[in-house]
């Protein structure tokens, strides 16, 4: 276990995952599938995919930060899943979903940092993608996108910090390992989104081949990287 800086709990904030949650936590990461209309209940969404789309850009919320805490403080957050938690709450004026973690399960990365990247994309990520994907009708490729645009921003940010980029370098590598990826999937979804270029050459472009349907969530609009509208 490690602690905690106010810095990083503010950053865990700004993406929605909180030490302490503000209303009783509804479901957790191993129960993601019985869930889905409480999830609809909640968001508002008109269909269940849409619902999972959603609630998969919560989620995605958490890798993101699963992968800035590596990068920028060798850390993760290595619970089981029964502990990674989600609640109800408003932002904004909208009703939405946020991630609810206990501190104690925070450690220092391994050496060898790959088990870290594997242990998030498939212990953590790649279990509620086939959750949602039991429920109803939504692609893969969909659920995966949901999360690589948080880290689009990160890495591009990262990249540009003299004190951190030789390391943002390598974890944005190993994020896209072949091996890691056909562990548990057919290919690296991650390696396919990104087609050999750089978060600077995609920040500010529709990178995504997927819409994933925010603009159909009442209160939210279109994220920026909808392919509807290149």
């Amino acid at each position: 276990m490690t602690t905690l800086s106010n810095d990083q709990i503010r950053q865990l904030n700004n993406y929605s995952v909180y030490l302490e949650p503000s209303g009783t936590p509804l479901f957790h990461a191993k129960n993601v599938d019985s869930s889905i209309s409480m999830i609809k209940l909640i968001s508002g969404a008109p269909t269940d995919p849409i619902a999972a789309s959603f609630f998969m850009r919560r989620v995605g919320m958490f890798i993101s930060m699963q992968f800035y805490m590596m990068t920028m403080y060798d850390e993760i957050w290595d619970g089981p899943l029964e502990n990674l938690m989600f609640f109800s709450t408003t932002e904004y004026g909208n009703k939405t979903i946020s991630t609810y973690i206990r501190e104690e399960y925070f450690r220092e990365t391994r050496k060898n940092r790959a088990e870290d990247v594997q242990l998030i994309w498939e212990q953590q990520c790649y279990p509620i993608i086939q959750q949602l994907r039991s429920t109803c009708s939504v692609s893969p490729l969909t659920l995966w996108e949901n999360v690589f645009g948080y880290l689009l921003w990160h890495y591009y940010t990262f990249f540009d910090n003299e004190a951190i980029a030789d390391q943002a370098k390598q974890d944005w590598t190993l994020m896209q390992d072949e091996a890691i990826w056909t562990a548990f999937a057919s290919k690296s979804f991650l390696s396919n989104y990104l087609k050999g270029k750089s978060p600077a050459q995609l920040i500010n472009s529709p990178v995504r081949t997927t819409c994933c349907f925010s603009k159909d969530i009442p209160g939210l609009q279109k994220c920026g990287f909808c392919p509807l509208y290149s």
